[in-house]
């Protein structure tokens, strides 16, 4: 998910907190001061919704297999190693930052050559799809072999955008420009990062027409049982943000009970989709151990046994060097 998906996207590397009093005039008696005002509710919660999760405890062994560290402040080498040693110092020691347009995509490139510890995936989002032209293809592909990109992504169809934006791609433009991208994994021999928002079928039926690559990872995963079975038996991979934590998500911790141990995968999608009970304030990767810890729950394993999984499925799919 990227900007895109969230019509308030907030920058957690610079979220800052509003004072809850009034300034008293130096020269007023403080006798004479009105009381402080009680924050309402409305008021409260819109000033924890800036305040970033307190740190998790450590759980060794995670990487964030998808993340946007531009959008989460880090757009040159110091602020990228301070996310990323924010995110080490609990456990999550590598992390996939993500492209969502053309400009993001050379952050994500420059990111993982200034940290080790980041890689990159490349791609036009759905909603960005007309962007698809020659130069873009030209671009995409030059930066697709690039030893520090190791998954084409995110790309897919959203068929939530188109109607409500008027600058998301209509679905037809979405088709074509997912069709490239299939092919491009094809070509570099890469991961395919997928984004799919509301398009359950066709983005099944086009992945099947055209010939899936040998890795395909539903980032974010947000289909029912039906859709989580029809992907495992193709071989994909599932990728859980902390949306699997959220009250109301019954029927998509139904899908991560389903998923073989070799399939699962867990990502912030930063700075969005902060797992409960921190729903709504900015997302890092150092958040991660909080979904890595409810998965271990939902599938009724100790967190440690499921963090090392995890790490485990996300170093194979991605080629990552051990750290």
């Amino acid at each position: 998910m990227s900007a895109a998906d969230s019509p308030t996207p907030v920058d957690s590397a610079h979220a800052r907190t509003d004072s809850a009093h009034s300034r008293v005039d130096s020269a007023q008696n403080p006798t004479d001061s009105a009381p402080v005002k009680e924050l309402s509710a409305k008021e409260a919660k819109k000033r924890r919704r800036r305040e970033p999760p307190p740190d998790p405890e450590p759980l060794p062994g995670l990487v964030d297999a998808h993340t946007h560290l531009a959008a989460c402040g880090g757009r040159d080498p110091e602020s990228v190693r301070a996310i990323l040693d924010h995110a080490d110092a609990v456990g999550v020691g590598q992390v996939i930052t993500v492209a969502d347009d053309m400009i993001d995509a050379r952050w994500a490139v420059d990111a993982a050559r200034w940290d080790e510890r980041a890689f990159a995936a490349v791609a036009l989002h759905p909603t960005h799809a007309g962007d698809l032209d020659d130069a873009a293809r030209a671009e995409l592909e030059q930066m697709a072999t690039d030893p520090r990109v190791v998954a084409i992504g995110e790309t897919g169809l959203d068929y939530y955008w188109p109607g409500r934006s008027e600058s998301a791609a209509e679905p037809a433009v979405q088709k074509d420009a997912f069709a490239w991208h299939i092919d491009l994994a094809k070509r570099v021999g890469k991961p395919l990062m997928i984004h799919n928002r509301e398009a359950d079928r066709d983005l099944l039926d086009i992945l099947a027409a055209e010939g899936s690559p040998d890795v395909v990872i539903m980032h974010c995963f947000s289909g029912d049982r039906n859709v989580a079975r029809e992907c495992i038996d193709r071989g994909y991979l599932l990728s859980f943000a902390g949306t699997v934590t959220f009250a109301n998500a019954a029927e998509l911790r139904e899908a991560a009970r389903l998923v073989p141990v070799e399939q699962i995968l867990v990502e912030t999608d930063a700075p969005f989709l902060t797992a409960h009970p921190y729903r709504g304030q900015p997302n890092q990767s150092y958040c991660l151990p909080y979904t890595a810890r409810g998965l271990a729950d939902i599938r009724q394993t100790d967190d440690v046994t499921m963090a090392r999984q995890l790490g485990v499925n996300a170093r194979r799919v991605y080629r990552l060097p051990l750290r």
